[in-house]
């Protein structure tokens, strides 16, 4: 089964909708500049409310590895996921050593000139998988936009030759089945595609995009 994210979570209510949809993961964003920000005492509040199974994500843009593991113990999770064009691999082996249960997930821009030559640079074994959007040097993701899949689609597949591959940028229940279709990801990851505003989901949205990937992988 695809592995679902709804990312940029910044009340109960919202993360409550997503897990009954059958997320496996929800992700709160810990980046100043983000529209989706949220304090680390509200995603505590909203983490301990929430079934173990599900991952709980953290999302960085060029932290050090000691606010990193800081901010994972304080709000409980279980994964982090690193951003930014200045982002430094070694961290997330610092990370790791650390706090081994840790999971990674490293972002990468399809805007670099060699996206795929930047999973390279990540040590083999550390990364959980490899979140791959439509971010830039002044938006970390979040934009709505999708990357061109069908130009992009050689390029993931160097990608996975490193570790998993999951697909996000402007998601939408109208496109997943054919970024699934396209890309073939072990994972998609959503935020604006299933927004009432920045921030504050839909629940009509959250659900049907659960049930678009499900539907699509039913037809694979």
């Amino acid at each position: 089964m695809t592995w679902v994210k709804i990312c940029g979570t910044t009340n109960l209510e919202d993360a409550l909708v997503a897990v009954e949809a059958g997320v496996d993961a929800v992700g709160f964003v810990f980046y100043e500049k983000s529209p989706r920000k949220i304090e680390v005492e509200a995603a505590r509040e909203i983490v301990r409310n929430l079934p173990m199974g599900v991952e709980k994500v953290g999302v960085f843009v060029n932290e050090v590895e000691g606010i990193l593991c800081d901010v994972a113990d304080r709000v409980g999770l279980t994964a982090i996921q690193m951003h930014g064009d200045n982002e430094d691999p070694h961290v997330a082996d610092l990370v790791v050593a650390k706090r081994p249960k840790l999971k990674v997930l490293a972002a990468i821009s399809m805007s670099r000139e060699r996206p795929d030559g930047w999973a390279m640079m990540w040590q083999p074994g550390i990364v959980h998988a490899f979140l791959v959007d439509s971010g830039n040097s002044s938006t970390h993701g979040g934009t709505g936009e999708t990357f061109d899949w069908s130009k992009s689609a050689p390029v993931l597949d160097n990608i996975k030759r490193f570790g998993r591959v999951v697909a996000a940028g402007g998601l939408t229940q109208g496109n997943v089945a054919e970024a699934l279709g396209i890309l073939r990801p072990w994972g998609v990851d959503v935020a604006s595609g299933v927004e009432a505003r920045p921030g504050k989901r839909d629940p009509e949205k959250v659900r049907a995009f659960v049930k678009a990937v499900r539907n699509a992988e039913r037809k694979s």
